[in-house]
């Protein structure tokens, strides 16, 4: 591995990124100002060497070896509030955020909702409502990732699934961006075939659809169209060879950008990709996989000339429709199903996932305005 893989990064936070890196994890905390950090993870990790050891290097600090785990693949209201509760119970001063998406977007949630009065759901990503928090009541946040997808670990916002009604919720606040973050692509090393394919993809559809959203954000546009080269070049590596570090770090890389370029917003992948992985537990990223296809010749009339750039820069002859038939390549390659019944998705109800994707925030970034019946024929499409 060409070792000039290792770097100190300032933006979008403090980033340590490198092979190995973790073994800085108490010195990152106690910068951060913490003495008696709780560890948020997923069930899934909970019992995992990279955790344990992760536990090892704190204790070996002075730091504890606190640790919550009681999360689940897309967290809930009833996680959050047993972290917190953990939290203060334990008398915890930060969160150590490790994981996927899941891992990590419970930690940051316990870290900001452990000294809030308010209920959760008050501060879901509408208008303002993020000025409601107290905001010096929010712990401080290292964020380590083990996948490399959501980029969840330079993300202002938590996704949170409300168990009662089925829906996934963005809770929204600037203090949710972590402290400091570390990336170490060793972490990687060991994740399922499946979880690698779906978590690249995840970053893919983030630099995708920034890409296409109408906002102006050129600082995004540049991050976007980078992260998808190296999700192109580095993503089948690293499903073809779980241990090929250099992959797995661009991997790692690829997913900071698609979220740090997402500010510019998502669109009709990401909000058909919501209701669906809350009604019926299927995976994000792979769920995004899936809806992509369809998503690219729904947004085609305007995004005909903007991802023609992308394949251009990317090496894709064809334009557009070069780029369409790349994506559905790569999907196949990547054992991605071309319809929702692959994922275990059958007879959905159309009429509520199409409501709750119109209420998503993700619609505003879709270069087509998504209406009922335009949503309900492009889901049918994928079913």
């Amino acid at each position: 591995m060409d070792m000039s893989i290792t770097a100190n990064w300032s933006y979008p936070t403090s980033i340590r990124f490198g092979a190995g890196r973790i073994s800085e994890i108490a010195e990152v905390c106690a910068a951060a100002g913490m003495k008696n950090p709780l560890l948020v993870t997923d069930r899934g990790l909970g019992s995992m060497d990279i955790t344990i050891k992760a536990l090892d290097l704190l204790e070996a600090g002075g730091l504890g070896r606190a640790i919550f785990s009681d999360v689940d693949q897309n967290p809930n209201e009833k996680n959050a509030a047993a972290g917190v509760k953990a939290y203060n119970d334990g008398g915890h001063d930060g969160v150590v955020a490790f994981g996927g998406g899941s891992g990590l977007d419970l930690g940051k949630l316990v870290a900001f909702m452990a000294g809030q009065i308010r209920p959760l759901w008050d501060f879901e990503d509408v208008g303002d409502w993020w000025t409601r928090a107290d905001a010096d009541a929010i712990g401080p946040i290292v964020a380590v990732p083990t996948t490399a997808g959501t980029g969840s670990e330079v993300g202002r916002a938590s996704v949170i699934t409300n168990s009662e009604t089925a829906q996934k919720k963005i809770i929204f606040h600037p203090k949710f961006l972590p402290t400091a973050v570390i990336c170490d692509p060793e972490l990687t090393i060991g994740m399922p075939n499946f979880i690698t394919a779906g978590t690249g993809l995840d970053a893919f559809a983030h630099c995708v659809e920034a890409f296409c959203s109408p906002h102006y954000h050129p600082m995004s546009q540049g991050m976007a169209l980078e992260g998808m080269r190296l999700v192109k070049e580095y993503l089948p590596r690293s499903y073809a060879d779980g241990n090929d570090i250099e992959a797995r770090a661009h991997m790692m890389s690829a997913a900071l950008m698609g979220a740090t370029a997402f500010q510019k917003g998502l669109g009709a992948i990401h909000a058909l990709s919501h209701p669906i992985g809350a009604i019926y537990h299927t995976h994000h990223g792979t769920t995004n996989a899936v809806c992509m296809p369809a998503v690219l010749q729904f947004n085609r009339s305007e995004i005909t000339d903007v991802m023609g750039h992308a394949a251009n820069y990317l090496g894709i002859s064809g334009g557009f429709d070069g780029f369409c038939a790349y994506v559905d390549d790569l999907n196949a390659s990547l054992g991605i199903p071309k319809k929702l019944s692959g994922l275990g998705v059958t007879n959905p109800d159309i009429d509520r996932i199409v409501k709750d994707a119109l209420a998503d925030p993700s619609t505003g970034g879709n270069p087509i305005e998504m209406t009922e019946k335009n949503t309900g024929k492009l889901l049918l499409s994928i079913v």
